[in-house]
């Protein structure tokens, strides 16, 4: 990692003196599919809900990546590493592979260099885990038909106010993976904390993707 970034480090305290954060439905999954000890860094990190998470209960080691000040603030008050930087400007810091698992939890649609950052994240990953709102999701569609933009609890924000610049499906986000040269290796789609089996585009809010 180059020194000339400005960043801002704070050094990790034992997991039993992190604040345990609210849980959200694709962290679970997430979580699940991270191997015990891995070296993770979780992109967009927010409050460090997840990584302080996936420390205390998969024993990772790793970054959380922020650009926000008051998140990036929580962050360090809660003692958990973190990284203050903009996604748009890429990874170019991390060498190849540098982590076990790169994480992007319903941060993508809120990214404008969508393309680069899937190209970033299996670049510094040995694997990368995503999970995306769905805009197919049929009440967000029904919304649509009304006349108005979906307000959800995967897509919580109105329109004005939304850090969201981007809106996509399932099969969005697979078209892209494939055209970017991801290979996705695993996929649950989810809604109300179930999993999603039938018609996956239409009923579930929200996925989450593992990619190499």
């Amino acid at each position: 990692m180059s020194d000339s970034n400005q960043t801002q480090l704070a050094q990790p305290l034992n997991p039993a003196q992190i604040l345990a954060g609210s849980q959200r439905t694709d962290f679970d999954v997430i979580a699940g599919w991270i191997p015990q000890g891995a070296h993770v860094l979780d992109l967009g990190c927010g409050d460090g809900t997840l990584l302080h998470k996936l420390i205390r209960e998969r024993g990772i080691t790793g970054y959380g990546v922020e650009k926000n000040d008051a998140n990036v603030a929580t962050c360090v008050a809660k003692g958990l590493p973190v990284l203050q930087q903009d996604l748009e400007s890429g990874l170019a810091w991390f060498e190849d592979d540098s982590f076990d698992v790169a994480v992007l939890s319903l941060t993508l649609q809120a990214v404008h260099q969508t393309e680069n950052i899937m190209r970033e994240i299996v670049r510094v990953g040995k694997k990368a885990i995503v999970s995306v709102p769905n805009f197919g999701f049929w009440q967000h569609r029904l919304a649509v038909i009304r006349g108005r933009m979906p307000v959800s609890k995967t897509l919580p924000y109105e329109w004005y106010n939304t850090p969201n610049v981007r809106v996509l499906t399932l099969k969005d986000f697979e078209i892209l993976a494939r055209d970017v040269g991801c290979r996705v290796t695993r996929r649950v789609v989810l809604h109300d904390e179930k999993t999603v089996n039938l018609l996956p585009n239409l009923r579930g809010s929200l996925a989450v993707f593992e990619m190499q």
